[in-house]
């Protein structure tokens, strides 16, 4: 197996190898983002409760990122440093990352279930319940934390399937969990009439569904990387760098619903609803056009990982390049939409015609720096491939919070109007943020790959 993945690696077209594992990655970020829509569907057209019952799903849905950050903080730190680990021939010490970050998100998942239980309530008053929203939110939450262990191994151990090459396979990890949620949601909360009750179990079923399969999976033979109950210990000094490369992605989607916030605040203070609800579209959007860069970006990880520990880095150099032109390309193909064609994905949401335009007119704005969004976005995923925690941890820092939030607060006192102030922070954090990193790369790279 070791063989076969080293010729692949190491020997196969660098485009076809990228094609092969970013593709299934885009269809399986995809899919996850349907099932997230198709769950909200179904809660938005239950009978007389459906708005309050939505509303409430939406005060949720900032306490299941950070869950879910928790699980890229371990995924997203473990399985770089195991690719690097293979590629330098140590399969067993890789296999010791594995182990240890399995029982890491064990232990992750029973301190998150236990604080969020206990203060369950508060928090979602604290996120914006209200009492009419209060009872949807209690009771969807109160179920969903007990799938809390099956979100975490699910989404961090399947990092180490597609660290090893395995893109379709982690791809069925996700399309598991998403079918069996799109069957269980219809059934649970209409069939059964269980409301939002049954939209949950619906949800923790499929996750835990996708977790037995991730573990079956790296239990078995086909796996290069085995979990084994021999490797299930913790050192300090593989917690600290696995928890040290993981940051900067568990930052970025820590501070997602942070940013949201803010941005709803602000833009409710100086513009009023229809503001709101415009950021709402952008920012759905935003998140929809960013998935196919960053699955692409991550696809590349396993194979810049791999060379880079093999020592073989006219490989790493000639992946990084086509990585950075794809993304690119796409992050181009981004902006020409919203700069040009803004009305096409903004109908996708509403046929209100002000909040169209108004959305029209604010996109052209929140949009400007997507044309080298790309490329920050691609030489951030190389930096965690090659190990650099400290240079990924200072770039999603630095994009949102040194730049994005302040300028969110400072801008509308010098420019107006105040509600184009607030979008502009948008462009100008991306700008600086991409120049930023390509100067840091082209400082970085040399010393890397003497």
């Amino acid at each position: 197996m070791n063989n076969r993945m080293n010729e692949r690696f190491s020997n196969e077209s660098i485009p076809k190898l990228l094609l092969s594992l970013a593709t299934p990655a885009i269809a399986a970020q995809l899919i996850n983002a349907l099932y997230n829509i198709v769950d909200r569907m179904f809660i938005g057209r239950m009978p007389e409760t459906g708005t309050l019952a939505l509303t409430g799903l939406g005060v949720v849905f900032p306490i299941t990122m950070i869950i879910s950050a928790f699980a890229a903080l371990v995924g997203y730190g473990g399985a770089p440093l195991a690719s690097i680990k293979l590629g330098e021939g140590k399969p067993k010490k890789a296999e010791e990352l594995l182990g240890s970050c399995f029982l890491m998100l064990l232990l992750l998942s029973m301190i998150l279930t236990t604080i969020f239980l206990i203060f369950k309530s508060q928090i979602l008053v604290l996120f914006g319940a209200s009492p009419d929203t209060l009872p949807f939110a209690n009771s969807y939450l109160g179920i969903y934390l007990i799938g809390t262990i099956s979100v975490l191994i699910s989404l961090g151990l399947n990092q180490f399937i597609a660290a090893q090459g395995f893109a379709k396979t982690a791809m069925i990890t996700v399309c598991v969990g998403a079918v069996l949620n799109t069957i269980l949601d219809p059934l649970f909360i209409f069939c059964m009439n269980m409301g939002v009750k049954g939209a949950a179990i619906a949800t923790i079923i499929s996750q835990t569904m996708s977790a037995v399969w991730v573990i079956c999976f790296l239990t078995s033979k086909r796996s290069y990387l085995r979990l084994r109950f021999k490797n299930l210990f913790l050192r300090p000094k593989v917690i600290t760098s696995i928890l040290a490369l993981g940051l900067s992605p568990f930052i970025m989607q820590f501070t997602e619903g942070l940013i949201q916030i803010i941005f709803n605040t602000s833009l409710s203070r100086f513009g009023g609803d229809l503001y709101v609800g415009s950021i709402g579209i952008m920012s759905s959007l935003m998140q929809l056009f960013s998935l196919p860069l960053s699955s692409f970006a991550q696809g590349a990880q396993p194979i810049i990982g791999y060379n880079y520990g093999a020592g073989n880095y006219s490989r790493v150099k000639a992946t990084i390049k086509y990585c950075v032109i794809f993304c690119a390309s796409l992050g181009l193909l981004m902006w020409s939409i919203a700069i040009f064609l803004p009305q096409l994905p903004i109908r996708i949401f509403t046929n209100d015609i002000n909040l169209i335009n108004l959305t029209m007119h604010l996109m052209r704005i929140f949009f400007l720096g997507t044309c080298i969004y790309g490329i920050q976005l691609a030489l951030q995923q190389v930096f965690i491939a090659l190990g650099q925690a400290k240079v990924s941890i200072f770039i999603a820092v630095f994009r949102k919070m040194i730049l994005l939030i302040p300028l969110v607060f400072i801008l509308p006192t010098f420019i107006s109007p105040k509600t184009d102030a607030v979008i502009i922070a948008e462009p100008i954090s991306d700008f600086c943020a991409a120049l930023t990193c390509c100067v840091l790369f082209s400082l970085k790279i040399k010393k890397l790959l003497k």
